[in-house]
């Protein structure tokens, strides 16, 4: 099954109580179709002691099964809370985004949108020096106040 197919079958589970385990998400789920798989991911904390993450995913056989669990689940009672059934999303790389352990710059995408020419490098601070080697005038801006007293009108 390719990752496409298996992203269309698959649906994101939110808001478990800790008591939830797997046996009882494929007893909760069963009445939709065939499941392939059930994943509860663990807290990424070592002295955590919660068995799972409040969240989870139900691989289906066929997209239609996890359609019709999405429309019939969504915003249902599981154990005393009321859970969040919509379809998974493909999982980030770990090299994009918040959370990233690569620098932004050194991204694949980011160099090609925020790199600047060399061309253009070089007129930026070609017309930089032409300023700062311009003297200022210090009566620029003065040229109406030849006379004293208020304006007339």
């Amino acid at each position: 099954m390719t990752d496409a197919s298996r992203l269309k079958s698959t649906v994101y589970v939110g808001g478990l109580d800790p008591a939830v385990n797997a046996a009882i998400l494929h007893t909760a789920f069963l009445p939709f179709g065939e499941i392939v798989d059930i994943s509860l991911p663990k807290p990424e904390a070592p002295s955590s002691t919660e068995p799972h993450r409040g969240f989870g995913y139900v691989e289906f056989e066929l997209p239609g099964d996890a359609k019709e669990a999405i429309d019939n689940m969504d915003q249902s009672e599981l154990y005393g809370r009321v859970i969040k059934v919509a379809p998974a999303k493909p999982q980030k790389e770990t090299t994009e985004g918040l959370g990233s352990k690569t620098a932004i710059w050194e991204q694949e995408g980011w160099l090609a949108k925020n790199a600047v020419s060399e061309e253009d490098r070089i007129a930026a601070e070609k017309s930089k020096a032409e300023a700062e080697t311009r003297p200022d005038d210090p009566m620029q801006g003065l040229e109406g106040l030849d006379v004293a007293g208020p304006k007339p009108e």
